[in-house]
């Protein structure tokens, strides 16, 4: 199974993804964590990074998508992964196609979890008060979810162009927002 797990910040994609790893017995990766994990290693793609972060700027969509493509080379993806974080964007979402058609990997499944925005906004807000984050004030958080709005849900319309997402209310408790996504997913 080749996933990408969509959602505004808040709505339970990292939380599913990790639960989805252990369900479905394949390995997520986040970009987030790929991106800390390459900077650490030391590899090339991870000096770029981390000089391009060091100035303040965002890594690129080209250093990015190399460290994906070193990724879903490696031995634990050949039965499938799991995508949290990426694409955030269309030229990332075209990217990550045309990544895929080389590898002979295409998308099984694209999974948007659907989530309200007042409930994003006392999720977030209840997780920065546990984590003792005082950034995610509800206006920073509106705001993050304004950007997710512009930048990242015309991804939605892409995938679902190609016929391969699924939207899922990603209202509930852990258990029942699994069962929906699994349920979802192709057979």
């Amino acid at each position: 199974m080749r996933l990408v797990l969509l959602g505004p910040p808040g709505s339970g994609k990292g939380t599913q993804a990790a639960r989805l790893k252990e369900t479905l017995s394949i390995p997520h990766i986040s970009t987030g964590d790929l991106l800390r994990a390459e900077v650490a290693a030391g590899t090339p793609l991870g000096l770029q990074a981390k000089e391009v972060m060091a100035r303040g700027d965002l890594v690129s969509d080209e250093i990015l998508l190399g460290m994906l493509e070193s990724r879903l080379g490696q031995a634990d993806v050949a039965n499938g992964f799991i995508l949290d974080g990426y694409p955030r964007n269309l030229a990332q979402a075209a990217a990550l196609d045309s990544l895929l058609a080389k590898i002979g990997q295409p998308l099984d499944a694209v999974v948007q979890l659907d989530v309200g925005t007042d409930l994003l906004v006392e999720r977030i807000a209840g997780r920065a008060k546990a984590e003792g984050r005082e950034d995610d004030n509800p206006e920073s958080v509106r705001k993050r979810l304004q950007v997710y709005n512009d930048s990242t849900a015309p991804v939605i319309g892409y995938f679902a162009d190609r016929g391969t997402l699924t939207r899922v209310d990603g209202v509930g408790s852990l258990e029942e927002v699994l069962g929906r996504i699994t349920t979802a997913l192709p057979r």
